[in-house]
């Protein structure tokens, strides 16, 4: 029986290339190919009744990107916006959609060795999103399946909001 991670299209993981950021002491991994840029945090429009988690709103070249704490989505400390925190742009399922972050790291290649399957009891973060544990030397990244995260059903007002 084949260990290996699977992400959403249920295809297996081989060499892929993750963009490492990091919230509060972890450190996680989204694929790649999910982002459109890297930007400093900004100001944003809030918006009434939206989800706590969901910060506002931001106009991006002509397109409203609706903005995500990942630090309130993960229900982890609250952390002041510094200099240092910054806005992943994503691009999810034909949405574009901005994740609030504590800091960017690198982005690395893991080899199908370096990913272990996601645990089964419980994280910080749910881990029907997490696609595997991957490891680098001493570190130890979650790695996050951000398609699956960001089009989930808690997510779903997201995608109302950026129609």
């Amino acid at each position: 029986m084949d260990q290996s991670p699977s992400n959403s299209s249920g295809t297996s993981i081989s060499a892929n290339e993750f963009l490492t950021f990091t919230l509060g002491k972890e450190e996680y991994g989204i694929p790649i190919l999910n982002v459109q840029e890297i930007r400093g945090y900004e100001a944003v429009t809030a918006l009434a009744n939206l989800p706590e988690f969901i910060k506002g709103m931001v106009n991006l070249r002509g397109i409203i990107v609706p903005i995500v704490d990942m630090r309130i989505k993960f229900n982890l400390d609250h952390a002041d916006y510094t200099e240092l925190t910054v806005v992943i742009i994503l691009n999810v399922a034909n949405r574009v959609i901005g994740m609030v972050v504590d800091g960017v790291s690198d982005v690395i290649t893991l080899k199908n060795d370096q990913i272990k399957p996601a645990p089964e009891f419980g994280s910080a973060i749910d881990t029907k999103y997490v696609m595997g544990l991957g490891t680098v030397d001493e570190r130890m990244l979650i790695l996050v399946d951000i398609e699956k995260l960001m089009t989930s059903q808690d997510m779903e007002l997201v995608e109302k909001v950026a129609a």
